[in-house]
């Protein structure tokens, strides 16, 4: 669940809509009560977001009370710690098929294309809730032999959240939010370059750290409310076990510090908004390769973006940036810098099209096309890349069967460090999503 949801209502204002709530309410009732089948009350939950209805969080709320008013359990669970109130399971599969080819501008022959069926994720994902307000969370990804979180959180106040582990900082609001809820197939090429792993041109920043993490909101007023963050966390990005639970060394005793805030809000009539900053410091995370992770060199990340929902209407918009000491050279600093734009409108009920465009400058440190298009294959290193990206999502059971089908456009141009001037990518992804 995304952390940068709206408000609980204060009072039963008009403005927060309660009539609708109060008919997804009951009509949740109704289809819990006559199908016994939570897959299809969290579909309706799942519609009813999406056309502005209700907030994530709102949905949660209403899922959380069918359960606990529900008298059959569905599985017997005997948990292992006494204090354990509550135990769930959840898993996500997703397979994705993919063929994308890049040309070369000047080159004869390009690389060979990508054309392929593979797992892109198959989540195991299990939640204990114990007594007085702490929980633990743990997702591993059978698909890739990783996590994709191992943490405990303590619920101080509804409004006020502590998580110490391992899981995603709240900075860079794309790469934040789920993977089983990307309405373009995959996260931006800019959110690609800002946060996959260093390789020497991307930057590694953001993602999973290990570390102590902060999550609040509060109300302004009966339409507006704050959201903040703030987390102190190892500096490297964990891209695997060893490297979660490794004490490291005394050149990595610095920590790195991030923080974000937010304004949410509600349309007059219906649908949510949610609009922020964000930012983090990384030391010894620059430099322009990837030998000691660029040890006394640091890099800072900036963020700000946009998302809302109205009606069959979604727009999400992101700028981030980073200084980079000696990101090109050890005497010559990179500030790369990028944006994002993608519009979504529901077209039925279940049918919902997509289209985003993406620009990235690297500022010489460099931008391949496999760095920012996932299975793209590589063209040479240049300085700037754009993405156009067009498709629709089906949405057979809300995100819990969903299949998406889309084509990729991306482009890397100018030189850098004497490689081609230019390199297209296009293609064709598909993928099916079934969360239960």
């Amino acid at each position: 669940m995304g952390l940068f949801g709206g408000l609980s209502a204060d009072s039963t204002d008009e403005m927060f809509n309660s009539r609708s709530k109060k008919i997804a309410v009951l009509a949740l009732a109704l289809v819990c009560a006559v199908s016994a089948a939570a897959q299809e009350s969290r579909a309706l939950l799942e519609a009813l977001i999406r056309k502005g209805i209700l907030t994530n969080q709102e949905a949660e709320a209403i899922s959380t009370e069918l359960v606990q008013e529900s008298k059959t359990p569905k599985v017997a669970v005997v948990p292992g710690g006494q204090s354990t109130q509550r135990l769930s399971l959840g898993m996500r599969v997703q397979m994705q098929y993919a063929h994308l080819d890049t040309d070369i501008d000047g080159a004869a022959f390009g690389p060979a294309a990508t054309n392929r069926v593979f797992l892109r994720r198959m989540y195991l994902t299990l939640r204990a809730e114990l007594s007085q307000n702490w929980g633990a969370t743990v997702t591993y990804d059978f698909a890739s032999a990783a996590y994709d979180g191992a943490f405990f959180n303590w619920e101080a106040s509804p409004e006020l959240t502590f998580s110490f582990g391992l899981r995603k900082v709240n900075v860079a609001y794309e790469e934040r939010a789920s993977s089983g809820n990307i309405r373009a197939l995959e996260r931006s090429s800019v959110t690609r370059y800002f946060v996959g792993s260093n390789n020497g041109r991307r930057l590694g920043a953001a993602s999973y750290r290990v570390g102590a993490f902060l999550d609040g909101k509060t109300g302004l007023s009966s339409t507006l409310g704050f959201v903040y963050s703030a987390a102190v966390t190892t500096p490297e990005r964990n891209e695997n076990f060893t490297l979660a639970s490794s004490a490291g060394d005394g050149s990595t005793n610095r920590v790195a510090l991030w923080g974000s805030a937010g304004i949410t809000g509600r349309f007059a009539n219906k649908g949510t908004w949610v609009a922020g900053v964000g930012t983090g410091f990384l030391p010894d995370q620059g430099g322009a390769g990837v030998v000691n992770l660029g040890r006394g060199f640091d890099l800072n990340l900036y963020s700000v973006y946009l998302d809302l929902n109205a009606a069959r209407f979604g727009f999400m918009a992101e700028f981030l940036a980073a200084d980079v000491e000696g990101g090109v050279s050890a005497t010559r600093d990179a500030t790369p810098s990028g944006f994002f734009v993608q519009p979504s409108i529901l077209l039925t009920d279940t049918i919902e099209a997509v289209v985003r465009y993406a620009w990235l400058d690297s500022d010489g440190r460099g931008v391949n096309l496999s760095d920012v298009v996932r299975s793209a294959p590589s063209g040479g290193t240049m300085n700037q890349s754009t993405e156009w990206y067009a498709g629709a999502n089906w949405y057979l059971r809300g995100n819990d069967l969903k299949y998406q089908l889309g084509v990729v456009y991306a482009k890397t141009r100018e030189t850098v460090n004497g490689g081609p001037a230019e390199a297209n990518a296009m293609g064709v992804r598909s993928q099916l999503q079934v969360t239960f």
